[in-house]
């Protein structure tokens, strides 16, 4: 008998034993889920690529109707990083039985989404930006359309596109740079873009007509409104930041940005210089190299502008801007720069600052800790940042950053004994390790086992240089399933470090 055919009633033995709705969801075979799954994703994909608009919707209506995907959609929900925030009705599904729960009430027969519940996380910049926390249902069902949608986002993508992709991430965008701009031949001016409050102002009216999913449940969710503080607001524009499918909504708003600015500079003429030009986007940050300002100016800048104002947005005057190469720009966390000729991709200086804020705060908050609490508080946050910038040249920021924690850890210890001198401070906190005399570490026992817990050291992390992801690249391709495997597993040979 397989899992959708058992009949199931939420009930709990007196001896405190699963009860059969939870052995439903416990026993799911996981693996046959995402391959039934992906099959379905696969055949919307080629009729995408094919253009058949009308067995693109036939297949999505037959996956979002299936029991396989309103599982896993309800097991992405409830196992990601917002599994435990609540939306407005404060639920959440916690339990093997709220989960089969959950995955059953996905019907879209009568379906109307609750408002967000609106709250504000702080940017790099001192403000704070709203996100919009949906229900638990709606999460689900945004997943489980997500799961539809997902693959023609992927067939219709800009191939210089990163963020929030499938098998990409921000090493790849950062690698395109290099690629771009390393060479001596290279074009040496950047356009620097930033979208002007991209998710809160994409047009309503744009995202209907164009993008390829049931209608009334797009508008549904686009038109859900939010409440703040008691208070319901409604919606007019945007995708709300917070919803699992708003950054797919986002891809597919922008993808074609690459193709009219390389459309923005073609020339019949072949004796002329080539105009160099390469996009690299990360959800709604890109840039674009070009081989003068001018080029960039007067023939890029009109054509983006144009391209966004038929979707409700525009570029930030204030922000967008255009650099020389040896002058050098941030893009994802990193410093892109030449010196003399050569190309170096280092942690951006705002990067470093706000992890040694991070670390200053844990610091400062945790005077009374344990040695041992601190160094389980800290090791994720720096081993987290030194892993982010593995792949560029980091190893002398890496030394400064070890320098300055080693500092702020100094004035903790010295601050919990104002009466004991500086050797004795040392002996208790710092241990010597080969040539270390200064390894921050606690000797612990855990089960009667003596363990030394140690800092995470960010200069521990040897610097690899990561491979781009080929550009055409197409997760829902089968042509592409081996190269994805062989890139899988060199990923996963790396996973010691994390």
């Amino acid at each position: 008998m397989t899992v959708s055919t058992i009949s199931v009633k939420t009930f709990r033995s007196d001896t405190g034993a699963p009860s059969l709705t939870d052995k439903v969801w416990l026993r799911a075979n996981w693996h046959q889920i995402e391959e039934d799954v992906k099959r379905l994703q696969v055949r919307i994909a080629k009729a995408t690529l094919e253009g058949r608009w009308g067995k693109v919707k036939a297949l999505q209506r037959l996956l979002t109707r299936s029991y396989c995907s309103k599982m896993l959609a309800v097991k992405r929900v409830t196992e990601n990083r917002g599994k435990r925030t609540p939306g407005v009705d404060g639920k959440i599904w916690s339990t093997p039985a709220a989960k089969l729960k959950g995955a059953q009430a996905l019907k879209h027969r009568g379906y109307r989404p609750q408002p967000l519940r609106r709250i504000y996380i702080p940017k790099s910049n001192g403000k704070k930006r709203p996100l919009g926390i949906p229900t638990m249902r709606d999460r689900a069902m945004q997943a489980l359309w997500k799961l539809a949608l997902e693959p023609v986002a992927e067939t219709l993508a800009d191939p210089n596109s990163y963020g929030f992709r499938p098998n990409r991430s921000t090493a790849d965008a950062v690698a395109h740079c290099f690629n771009a701009l390393a060479k001596h031949t290279s074009a040496q001016w950047v356009l620097e873009a930033d979208i002007r409050g991209c998710f809160d102002n994409i047009s309503h009216d744009w995202l209907v007509r164009n993008i390829a999913m049931d209608k009334v449940i797009l508008r549904k969710w686009l038109e859900a409104g939010y409440v703040e503080e008691g208070t319901f607001f409604a919606t007019e524009a945007g995708t709300p930041q917070g919803g699992i499918i708003s950054p797919v909504l986002a891809n597919l708003t922008l993808d074609g940005l690459e193709q009219v600015i390389n459309l923005s500079v073609a020339s019949t003429d072949r004796t002329r210089r080539p105009f160099k030009v390469h996009v690299v986007r990360y959800a709604d940050d890109f840039i674009v190299t070009g081989v003068s300002k001018d080029l960039l100016q007067h023939r890029v800048r009109p054509a983006i502008e144009a391209f966004l104002a038929e979707r409700g947005l525009e570029l930030s005057n204030e922000k967008t801007q255009i650099t020389h190469i040896s002058e050098g720009f941030d893009f994802l966390g990193q410093n892109v720069r030449k010196y003399s000729g050569k190309l170096l991709i280092t942690p951006a200086r705002k990067s470093v600052k706000a992890l040694m804020d991070r670390v200053r705060q844990v610091v400062n908050g945790n005077k009374a800790a344990t040695q041992a609490n601190l160094i389980l508080t800290l090791n994720p946050i720096i081993r987290g940042w030194a892993m982010y910038h593995r792949h560029v040249v980091s190893k002398a920021r890496y030394a400064w950053v070890d320098h300055q924690v080693w500092r702020v850890l100094w004035r903790w210890a010295v601050r919990r004994h104002a009466m004991k001198g500086a050797k004795w401070i040392k002996q208790k906190y710092f241990h010597i390790e080969g040539a270390n005399h200064w390894v921050f570490a606690s000797d612990e026992k855990v089960n009667g086992i003596s363990q030394r817990l140690r800092l995470f050291s960010a200069a521990s992390v040897p610097i690899v240089r990561h491979i781009k992801i080929r550009s055409a690249v197409n997760p829902f391709d089968p042509a592409w399933a081996v190269y994805l495997e062989r890139r899988q597993r060199s990923f996963r040979s790396d996973a010691r470090f994390y």
